[in-house]
């Protein structure tokens, strides 16, 4: 099983001066470490689910990744995940390209339909949420996930360097052209986030290397794992596609509380393997990341590193 670190609260008690230098200690240190995969939201304003107010700190993604890259040799990067709402597929697909150049090929493309509703969840006001507060159009759910297959199919022609015209409902591009291309070939991992049964895991199935589920009891995000991974499978055969060739992830938390909790952690990580994750993007319950808790992931890593089991 390999494992991520997925940064999401940057609520360190500093002033905004040191900030750089904490999230580079963390990198550095993931790295060193052995962690796989080192991650952060693609989001403007911090969201609920981190315990956090919108006001917290929040870090712009793909700048934040560059940072984490240029001081990192061998963890691999990516968003949990960027929303298709936030950025034309075209530069989304430059950007992604470029560091994947810089890094010597250690990108993935983290995307998927954004937020699962239409209106706002009661009691939260427009303000405090980051499409409506930085006044960033936010289409409905349904043409979002339109956009996001156009996002990937437009993913698909630019990496293998075609530059025909794409024409679709929502973008058009009269010449994707895209040089540098990737240093990964044919291009690199594309990981879509979210568990939805009809849209989400059918576009998995058709265009992804990977997906991303939820493994986060009490905070509105847990997966039946099982039963979303049979409905992945009934997708790839439907098209003929390996069930076996995409990777399933599963974002988790980590709560550090007391002194059996990474016997507990290590144990519930057995038990997601055991149903076929194969990847984890792990974050601390409601608190930033910090050296020492890093430290007592990397600690167990070797034996997360040799959890295997079934589909």
């Amino acid at each position: 099983m390999k494992v991520g670190v997925l940064v999401t609260d940057f609520s360190w008690p500093v002033p905004a001066d040191r900030i750089a230098g904490l999230l580079i200690g963390l990198a550095r240190q993931a790295d060193e470490a052995g962690f796989d995969s080192l991650w952060t939201m693609d989001h403007f304003f911090q969201i609920r689910i981190s315990g956090q107010p919108p006001e917290s700190p929040m870090l712009e993604a793909y700048a934040t990744l560059a940072t984490m890259a240029a001081h990192t040799q061998r963890i691999r990067l990516g968003t949990a995940v960027t929303s298709v709402a936030y950025r034309h597929p075209g530069v989304l697909l430059k950007t992604v390209t470029t560091l994947d150049v810089l890094t010597g090929g250690r990108m993935i493309l983290g995307v998927g339909a954004g937020a699962p509703w239409n209106t706002l969840p009661a009691g939260v006001e427009p303000r405090n949420v980051e499409m409506y507060g930085l006044g960033i159009p936010f289409p409905p759910l349904a043409e979002r996930f339109e956009r996001l297959e156009e996002l990937l199919q437009i993913a698909h022609q630019m990496w293998r360097g075609d530059e025909r015209p794409y024409e679709g409902k929502h973008y058009q591009l009269l010449r994707p052209l895209n040089s540098p291309n990737t240093i990964q070939r044919p291009h690199p991992p594309i990981m879509i986030g979210g568990s939805g049964e009809q849209k989400t895991l059918r576009l998995v199935a058709r265009y992804a290397d990977a997906c991303n589920l939820f493994d986060m009891p009490g905070t509105g995000f847990a997966d039946d794992l099982r039963h979303k991974l049979a409905v992945l499978r009934r997708h790839c055969d439907a098209i003929s596609r390996d069930y076996d060739e995409i990777e399933k992830s599963a974002a988790t938390m980590l709560d550090l509380t007391d002194t059996g909790s990474m016997n507990r952690f290590v144990e519930h990580l057995g038990e997601l393997a055991a149903l076929g994750i194969r990847h984890v993007l792990v974050s601390p319950r409601q608190r930033p990341w910090d050296e020492a808790s890093l430290a007592a992931v990397a600690g167990v890593l070797d034996e997360i590193h040799a959890l295997g089991g079934g589909d």
